[in-house]
């Protein structure tokens, strides 16, 4: 049974699905999802690329300022790193390796914990890992028996789910925890809504369609405080999970920070009229607006909402630093050593030409600099060891 299939099955069986739900079976389905059943989706022969396919000065940058946390925390006997969405692991493997390189005090307290859903990411992850994960260094957390959990975890309000069983860790609560997540709330599902109501798909003479519905209380109220209404002929997601997410996230962090890099938006460049539509389909570096053309063979995303995604965080007892993009936060990392991590290794001119051009990839507008923006909020952390932080002060520079 296709994909397609299972999707007509239940909307004969149920009526018609919310998107969230299209959404989410698209992606994390245990057999046939886009997530589920392929590992090569990644990299510049799969169908996108994320900043560690670029080059390993995205994780060096990293392993850099987490060190530097580390530091500012009073350099704990223990400190746990938990990737969120981790993929094949590259990002991983590149803040290991250069940590253990270049930090060994820090290697030495660490502890990398991995959580990743899909069967087929999790063997990659295995083999990409193996020797921090036999080590003990690393660890996988999320357990086979939990695969299919994961969607009424997220689905249900925040104040209905177990923060235990949002995250799961490898060291005791009371140890200093990292939460990092690139390129994660994006693929999370949302719900769409329009002039006409909230989007349904459905079925019609054998083809999926779209019907409205009305939004739920939660979801109009999403719309007043976090997003706009739309007007006519446009639609607007209400990314619903991503802040019971973070709401999760937040109440279960006791000491340290959470790290959030994803393209996306603030309320206030909606009300300038941008980022209204945002779901995307990718397939084979090509994007299209259609998210039904092939049900499980291509990723869907939507922008990040990080005024609710903030909102969240501070409900949950974080605080949260104003946003930066992802050039001002590297920046800030890299300029005092001139980037050097990202150099480091070069035996010719010609290949440190080609990791400039990578890493102005990464930092410039033209490349991903702009295009993303980073979260940080934390907890257990005063405001002053903060402001030391080198990826929060360019940006701070720039507005000072």
């Amino acid at each position: 049974m296709t994909l397609r299939q299972i999707i007509e099955q239940e909307i004969c069986q149920r009526g018609p699905m919310p998107f969230s739900r299209y959404m989410e079976l698209c992606l994390y389905h245990p057999e046939l999802g886009y997530y589920s059943r392929n590992a090569e989706q990644f990299g510049k022969a799969g169908d996108f690329y994320t900043s560690s396919d670029v080059h390993a000065v995205f994780a060096r940058l990293l392993a850099r300022q987490f060190e530097q946390i580390w530091r500012l925390l009073q350099s704990p006997p223990r400190i746990e790193i938990l990737e969120l969405g981790p993929g094949r692991g590259l990002f991983a493997q590149d803040v290991l390796d250069w940590t253990e390189k270049k930090f060994p005090e820090f290697f030495r307290a660490l502890h990398y914990s991995l959580s990743e859903r899909s069967p087929a990411l999790r063997g990659k992850l295995k083999l990409t890992l193996a020797r921090f994960l036999e080590s003990g260094r690393a660890s996988m957390l999320l357990k086979k028996e939990r695969e299919n959990e994961f969607a009424p975890r997220i689905l249900g309000k925040a104040s209905d789910a177990s923060t235990d069983g949002l995250v799961e860790r490898a060291l005791s609560p009371d140890v200093p925890l990292i939460i990092f997540a690139n390129e994660f709330f994006d693929a999370l599902p949302v719900e769409v809504v329009s002039a006409q109501g909230k989007l349904q798909v459905a079925i019609q003479e054998g083809r999926l369609v779209e019907s409205w519905a009305q939004p739920s209380a939660e979801e109009v109220e999403y719309l007043d405080r976090y997003s706009v209404h739309p007007e006519s002929g446009e639609r607007i997601e209400i990314p619903l999970q991503a802040s019971h997410y973070m709401a999760g996230l937040s109440a279960s962090i006791r000491t340290g920070l959470i790290v959030a890099i994803d393209y996306g938006y603030t309320r206030q460049e909606q009300l300038a009229g941008r980022h209204r539509g945002t779901i995307m389909a990718y397939r084979q570096h090509s994007a299209s607006p259609n998210p039904y053309q092939a049900p499980g063979d291509q990723d869907l995303t939507a922008h990040v909402n990080f005024s609710a995604l903030a909102a969240a965080a501070e409900a949950g007892g974080l605080q949260v630093q104003p946003l930066l993009t992802q050039s001002q936060f590297l920046m800030g990392i890299g300029e005092n050593d001139q980037f050097a991590d990202a150099f480091e290794g070069c035996r010719s001119p010609q290949e440190r030409a080609k990791v400039a051009l990578q890493l102005k990839h990464l930092v410039t507008p033209a490349g991903m600099g702009e295009n993303f923006q980073v979260m940080v909020a934390s907890t257990g952390v005063s405001q002053a060891q903060l402001d030391k932080l080198s990826g929060l002060t360019f940006g701070k520079r720039e507005h000072a």
